[in-house]
């Protein structure tokens, strides 16, 4: 399996310098705009059934990221959701886990002792999410205080205003330098991919990432108007596919925001299936960034076992 590294040393001294970094992100392929959305589309009206569907559900179901991003959280409301992670469907032993509970820094420790000896991971998001603005070293706090308190993966936001100012550099020193600070932590690049504008940024932002050391590429935060779709995530697909065969190192790619039902679910692994590969449709290369998304799949799942869909009371309100 290829490895995730700090680096791309295949691309050489494209970091060297904010000139070096800047020809090379607008020496980056144009985006067809009307390919890739007719692509996505085209994609997702591809279906499947029964086993092949039952297959896809459980993928699904061990690629979420159970997230809670609130003002209103609670310690409570993180040892309900750590709970729902571990067992997703407390009928059904068989009902695997998810990937990750996802949540602020001041909850990491609360959600760690939630999920404790599950292999669920806890991530946290850092560096003043979901604005992201405030000063380098007070992300790095914030970084350093989810890892000291156990995060095992950080999703952090990158400084929309610098990269549409095109300041690359100080982008690229920014994601180095929270990734240093998340220590063995896995690192999630948040681009914001609504706020970006074009097709080409959302491109350029994806190698950016990749080239800073980011373990994961993400859409967004969930909390803009547009977060993942279909069309941005085939974009990033398509990129860490072909960062892989420039440098043999393998990123993974988290759609967040927006995705709510099991069909959106399958469109997005047929996307990653299509693109990037068999070698993605891992949990610790493909994730989604999701609250209400499981339920669905709970339902979906329990639809098939028995042939009958079961009422809004057989999940929790998250």
């Amino acid at each position: 399996m290829p490895t995730t590294a700090p680096a791309a040393p295949a691309l050489g001294d494209v970091t060297a310098s904010d000139s070096t970094l800047r020809r090379f992100l607008h020496g980056l392929p144009g985006v067809d705009a009307v390919g890739l959305e007719a692509r996505a589309a085209s994609l997702g009206t591809r279906s499947i059934k029964t086993t092949a569907k039952a297959y896809a559900i459980d993928l699904a179901i061990s690629m979420v990221d159970l997230t809670t991003l609130e003002g209103a959280d609670t310690p409570g409301k993180v040892r309900a959701l750590g709970a729902k992670a571990v067992h997703p469907d407390p009928t059904d032993r068989t009902t695997p886990t998810t990937a990750a509970v996802c949540v602020y820094p001041d909850m990491v420790a609360t959600a760690k002792a939630a999920v404790a000896g599950s292999g669920v991971k806890v991530a946290s998001v850092a560096t003043a999410f979901p604005a992201g603005r405030a000063a380098l070293d007070v992300k790095l706090a914030d970084v350093r205080d989810a890892v000291s308190a156990g995060a095992d993966e950080i999703d952090m936001v990158i400084d929309r205003g610098a990269f549409l100012a095109g300041k690359y550099m100080k982008v690229y020193d920014e994601i180095v330098a929270v990734k240093e600070a998340s220590g063995e932590a896995r690192l999630k690049v948040i681009f914001e991919t609504g706020e970006l504008s074009t097709y080409d940024n959302i491109r350029r932002a994806s190698w950016l990432g990749m080239l800073a050391g980011a373990d994961f590429i993400k859409t967004s935060t969930g909390k803009v108007a547009v977060n993942a779709t279909p069309a941005n995530t085939l974009l990033m697909l398509e990129a860490v596919r072909d960062f892989r065969a420039q440098t043999g190192i393998q990123v993974g790619v988290k759609p967040a925001g927006g995705i709510r039902t099991t069909k959106d679910a399958v469109k997005f692994l047929v996307l990653v299936n299509e693109t990037a590969g068999e070698d993605w449709l891992d949990n610790h290369w493909f994730r989604f960034g999701a609250s209400s998304l499981l339920n669905d799949l709970l339902m979906q799942r329990q639809k098939l076992a028995t042939g009958r869909y079961s009422g809004p009371d057989y999940v929790t309100v998250d």
